[in-house]
């Protein structure tokens, strides 16, 4: 597998702060991203996520069950070095600041019919991400997503009808992960329930989806995010804390952009960390992609973001208490090796 050299061509942080102007470009991703995560960082907001196949100022909320909404003055449009955003209190008031994380994928969807359901799909497979969007039947199914490898995670939100979570299958989150879920917007520990994602594994073609209404109820619009491990760019994987502010170290392979982990076995928050808000460590500045809370400052539950992984500094329960089972998704600043590691008189 050719490991990806220059991660920020396929993932970046950028922030800012805001001038309240009905208008702005916001620049420095690097590339047009194809999925935006905002959050506002200093007052009480939603995480509003926008991607290209739903359309910008289409959102939905990480923190919310709510179905998909349009507002006009929040995210407005895809630029070619970033976004451009209106003066909601959610992405551009006078003084607020704001972090935004931005992935690649593959543009303009395609139509993609390896699943028994028919989906769009804007996938990149050399960053192992794509956008799929499929309209559910009600009965289980498969749908393609267009990786070309099993993804390590794949997340689902019901576009239509508002009340239904957000579900997540994470390939470590237990020994059989496909007969269990997880779900962003709650605190709540692993469910085993075999209606999601009907006790069946992603495929280098497909994901499986049951009968529930979060993934697959008759005529309902659904988007999900599917993840596949990458070298150099990205990892998905489990720990288990040991209790101690000399924390559990976890290998990536590369230094760490973008960090979210989750206590598995009860309930806590889905924590998030980055290289762009934290730019030395310890790395403390929190953001919750379950809450509409604004930043905070950890004392108990900060991690070191090291060359080759991170490592767990607090030993609070949400990141590392003794024996507690964590999974993580995280992305790369920098890979361990690779020529971006090589001097620039060198080349």
């Amino acid at each position: 597998m050719a490991q990806i050299n220059k991660p920020s061509d396929y993932f970046n942080t950028i922030t800012w702060t805001g001038d309240g102007s009905s208008s702005r470009g916001l620049t420095g991703v690097g590339f047009q991203p194809d999925w935006v995560w905002l959050k506002r960082r200093d007052a009480v907001a939603n995480n509003n996520v926008y991607d290209v196949i739903r359309g910008a100022t289409n959102y939905l909320l990480t923190d919310s069950t709510n179905a998909e909404a349009t507002i006009a003055n929040r995210l407005t449009s895809f630029d070619s070095d970033g976004f451009t955003v209106g003066n909601s209190g959610n992405t551009n008031i006078s003084g607020g600041t704001y972090v935004g994380w931005n992935w690649l994928a593959g543009g303009t969807a395609v139509s993609n019919t390896d699943g028994s359901i028919t989906s769009s799909v804007s996938a990149n497979t050399t960053s192992g991400f794509s956008i799929v969007s499929y309209t559910g039947t009600g009965a289980n199914a498969t749908v393609g997503h267009g990786l070309g490898v099993a993804p390590a995670v794949v997340l689902v939100k019901n576009r239509t009808t508002s009340g239904y979570d957000w579900f997540m299958y994470h390939h470590k989150n237990t020994s059989e992960p496909a007969t269990d879920y997880l779900r962003l917007n709650l605190t709540s520990a692993t469910t085993d329930n075999v209606v999601v994602w009907n006790d069946t594994e992603p495929t280098s073609l497909v994901f499986s989806i049951s009968t529930s209404v979060g993934v697959n109820a008759n005529t309902d619009e659904y988007i999900a995010y599917c993840f596949a491990e990458k070298k150099g760019f990205s990892k998905f994987g489990s720990y288990t804390g040991n209790g101690s502010t000399d924390g559990t170290f976890v290998y990536t392979g590369f230094k760490p952009a973008w960090v979210m982990m989750k206590r598995t076995d009860t309930t806590n928050d889905w924590f998030i960390y980055d290289s762009t808000r934290n730019t030395f460590n310890e790395t403390n500045l929190k953001i919750s992609a379950n809450t509409s809370g604004a930043e905070s400052t950890q004392t108990t539950n900060q991690i070191d973001i090291l060359s080759n992984g991170f490592k767990c500094r607090g030993n609070a329960g949400a990141t590392n208490a003794s024996g507690g089972t964590y999974i993580y998704m995280v992305f790369a600043e920098n890979p361990l090796v690779g020529t971006n590691n090589i001097p620039a008189t060198a080349r």
